[in-house]
């Protein structure tokens, strides 16, 4: 029989992972679950202030989002059912310097450079599916399509590459590039404003979906009680699940009760709602919210 010290001890060491991020050229700023994080051929649950670095895979699911933040400044979102892998990231403080290589495997994602950032220098390539993108301080949207991979430049400038095809030069804002899954790109264009808009929101995180941010100060109690096994199936189920849950313990009438809890929501009703979509699933009768 597994002991409920286990899982107490796993979410104890995860907190400790996301404790470090301040030492990190890469962390997680905000997440809309599910969503996780594969390293080490260990797959978590992510959560904000999660350190992120070279090698990690990240992941979501149905209407889950990310937003992550670049030690230098820069930022990247990524849209639901989509994967992003770090192949590399770091920031050469001596030479002011961010290099990174980033690999969208499915999903849409933007990256975006701060405007107080952008004479900082840059070594970033970011590849969607089959196409890369060599970077030069720039607000870039992509989506790597069951059928297609779309970038859409939307500040600053790019050269795309793909396979043996002639490297595509884009300097000019709001227009996209669309490659083809087994044929020739087709000519750059320039990208009206309701598309722009239409695609930025995919990777924008939304109101009232119960996302959770570094600094939130508020929690949602998904289940709790004084029984173990019963508290630890729940946590487990949920973490699976892609929920970024912990477990609490606290005495009452004598007794040692448990709880499972989902923290780091930024206001109440976000975490009301985060509680209303769990309710009915993974175990969870009824949720309640607490700061």
């Amino acid at each position: 029989m597994r002991h409920f010290a286990s899982g107490a001890a796993l979410a104890a060491a995860l907190v400790a992972i996301a404790g470090a991020a301040a030492a990190q050229d890469a962390v997680v700023e905000a997440v809309q679950m599910p969503a996780w994080l594969e390293r080490d051929g260990r797959t978590e649950p992510l959560a904000p202030g999660t350190a992120l670095g070279g090698r990690d895979a990240l992941r979501t699911g149905p209407n889950g989002k990310l937003l992550l933040l670049l030690a230098e400044g820069s930022s990247v979102k990524l849209g639901e059912n989509a994967v992003l892998r770090l192949d590399a990231v770091a920031t050469r403080r001596d030479e002011d310097l961010l290099t990174a290589a980033m690999n969208v495997l499915a999903g849409a994602f933007r990256f975006t450079t701060a405007a107080i950032q952008k004479v900082r220098q840059r070594d970033v390539s970011i590849t969607v599916a089959t196409a890369t993108a060599g970077i030069r301080g720039t607000d870039l949207w992509g989506k790597a399509a069951a059928d297609r991979d779309i970038i859409c430049l939307i500040e600053g400038a790019i050269e795309v590459t793909r396979g043996t095809d002639a490297p595509v030069l884009m300097d000019q804002p709001k227009s996209f590039y669309v490659a083809p899954r087994g044929a020739p790109p087709l000519p750059v264009a320039p990208v009206s404003d309701a598309q722009l808009a239409q695609w930025a929101a995919e990777t924008e995180i939304d109101d009232g979906r119960g996302a959770a941010r570094r600094g939130g100060r508020w929690k949602v109690i998904l289940f709790g009680g004084s029984h173990e096994n019963e508290v630890l199936a729940v946590y487990e189920r949920v973490r699976r699940a892609g929920y970024a849950a912990e477990l609490g313990a606290f005495w009452r009438r004598n007794e040692r009760h448990y709880d499972v809890r989902i923290a780091n929501l930024p206001t109440r009703a976000e975490a009301r709602a985060l509680g209303e979509r769990l309710t009915g699933q993974f175990g969870i009768t009824e949720t309640r919210v607490v700061r």
